[in-house]
């Protein structure tokens, strides 16, 4: 194994006050990148700030001899996220990497929440994602070279009791991902989500607290500083990771079947005759892209031609 450097390198970290923010942020300028630290300095539910939390880690990480600047803007808005990148290039000239971590949360069953608490929490989480990711995206086509980490959640993975914002969010995260890697393949920009289970404040009081102690943010560090990597070519995907756990999450699609021959319509008993097969899995893969859906269609029709 070789060491993973970054001697030269520019990253922007998120939400990087505090928990898993502030541990990449601290692992990457170790290995020397420079790295403009983030965090609004509000509270769990996004409420309030302070510069404290910034500048205490851009502290730590001169302390230990490296580079870092800080930025107390909130990424929840378009201008929020230029401010953010501007940081960076007017203190270093560029940005290769952006590691997308801010969050808060606003949880509430669906019938108590209020159209406030969907709102704030879709802005910091998607919305925020999206602006940091529109905002670094013209320096790093320019320069031919990025690294995006986003960070959905299991709740947008596979759901939550009282979470339909976060999930709502967290989901749209992969979602936005798929769309920036298609434009960005071309300028080697990569784009990959992570979704962490570990100990945070947005955590401390959803877990039992013998769990909490155990699901330290370190262990999911070292699968964000691979992603980040120049060596790294994967681009698209989806893991999973925490307490030493790292593995590959997907959003897959089955061939199931053609009914009919693509110019006669079908009838409802015709789908219900065929549920085994529509709503199975066999044979599902990943796809690269909408288009790749047209593929399963064409070769059932194909088949039913043959026939």
């Amino acid at each position: 194994m070789s060491d993973l450097k970054f001697d030269g390198r520019v990253a922007i970290v998120t939400g990087a006050g505090a928990g898993l923010g502030k541990t990449y942020a601290l692992d990457l300028a170790k290995r020397g990148a420079k790295v403009v630290v983030n965090d609004l300095g509000g509270a769990r539910d996004g409420s309030g700030s302070s510069s404290s939390a910034a500048d205490t880690v851009v502290d730590e990480i001169k302390a230990a001899g490296g580079e870092a600047t800080a930025n107390y803007d909130s990424v929840a808005t378009i201008e929020g996220g230029e401010n953010i990148v501007k940081t960076a290039i007017d203190a270093y000239g560029k940005v290769d990497i952006l590691i997308n971590n801010a969050g808060i949360l606003r949880d509430k069953s669906i019938l108590k929440m209020s159209e406030e608490e969907w709102e704030i929490v879709l802005a910091v989480h998607l919305k925020g994602t999206y602006s940091c990711s529109r905002a670094v995206f013209a320096n790093m086509k320019a320069n031919n070279y990025g690294r995006i980490i986003n960070t959905t959640s299991g709740a947008g993975l596979y759901g939550n009791f009282g979470q339909t914002n976060y999930s709502a969010a967290k989901m749209g995260i992969v979602g936005l991902m798929n769309s920036v890697h298609t434009e960005g393949a071309k300028y080697n920009i990569k784009v990959n989500t992570i979704a962490p289970v570990a100990a945070s404040r947005l955590t401390e009081d959803v877990m039992p607290p013998e769990m909490f102690e155990k699901l330290k943010p370190e262990f999911v560090t070292p699968l964000v500083v691979n992603l980040a990597h120049e060596d790294l070519q994967e681009s698209c995907m989806i893991f999973n990771c925490g307490l030493g756990w790292y593995s590959r999450a997907a959003i897959v699609c089955a061939p199931g079947v053609v009914l009919g021959d693509g110019e006669r319509l079908v009838s409802a008993e015709e789908v219900q005759a065929e549920w085994k097969t529509i709503s199975g899995l066999e044979e599902a893969k990943p796809l690269g892209s909408v288009n790749d859906t047209f593929g399963f269609i064409m070769t059932g029709l194909q088949g039913l031609q043959k026939q």
